[in-house]
């Protein structure tokens, strides 16, 4: 896959972090990197889901990443990528994306079809450091990113009315970091928030388009049974 085109990128890191001082200084550098300005595409011909499947809490951890590319209008998938790694990094909330970053930047690389947006199981720029998983990722690939979480992480927000399509925003202090989405009437929200190269509207209406039947959008939820599986279908 070849990196997208864009906002400027910067040089990926030359050691790994190892520690949690390095990683937050690590998610320091690269914080700037993030564009939130940009609408992201307009056109998005194809999606790809990003998840990754782990045991236990040590650094020892074996885990399968899975990458799901998807046809944003019929929602066929187009192409998968399983990757397997020994976790490089200790399970420390705040910082999952050094442990799932390696594994999914692999596989990445290794997809035949590359997307236009990238929807990731996790955080963007709601999290503590404003620089979650989908902001990590869509800055080294240079590639459009939305996080679409299970479970809120940071901020505060209203129950949003139970019909879909309903949201609230995600608050903290004065900064607006996401939106309590829902996606499916009478069930509870995810939470989505901006990763890179894509505002906040657009990105929410990615994420109802993608996610015609089921509480999570297509593309994270085939990715995550694929991580789980382990196993691609095509």
């Amino acid at each position: 896959m070849e990196r997208g085109t864009g906002a400027e990128r910067p040089e990926m890191p030359v050691a790994w972090p190892r520690t949690e001082a390095e990683a937050e200084a690590e998610q320091e550098r690269l914080r700037p990197f993030v564009d939130l300005a940009d609408p992201g595409p307009e056109t998005v011909r194809h999606v790809a889901g990003l998840d990754v499947a782990y045991e236990g809490q040590s650094e020892g951890d074996d885990l399968t990443a899975a990458v799901v590319v998807l046809d944003a209008l019929t929602l066929d998938v187009v192409d998968q990528v399983v990757v397997r790694e020994r976790a490089r990094f200790p399970y420390v909330p705040g910082l999952f994306a050094f442990r799932e970053l390696p594994p999914l930047l692999t596989a990445l690389e290794r997809v035949r079809v590359t997307p236009d947006l990238l929807v990731c199981d996790g955080y963007g720029l709601a999290h503590p450091r404003r620089f979650g998983l989908a902001c990590h990722i869509g800055v080294l690939t240079g590639l459009p990113a939305i996080g679409v979480a299970k479970t809120a992480f940071v901020g505060r927000y209203e129950v949003p009315a139970p019909e879909r399509g309903a949201w609230a925003p995600i608050v903290e202090g004065d900064e607006v970091v996401g939106r309590a989405l829902r996606t499916r009437t009478g069930v509870k929200p995810v939470y989505v928030s901006q990763g890179h190269r894509i505002g906040l509207d657009n990105a929410c209406r990615h994420v109802l388009r993608l996610t015609p039947e089921y509480r999570l959008p297509e593309p994270i939820r085939l990715a995550d049974r694929l991580s789980r599986s382990g196993t691609p279908t095509t």
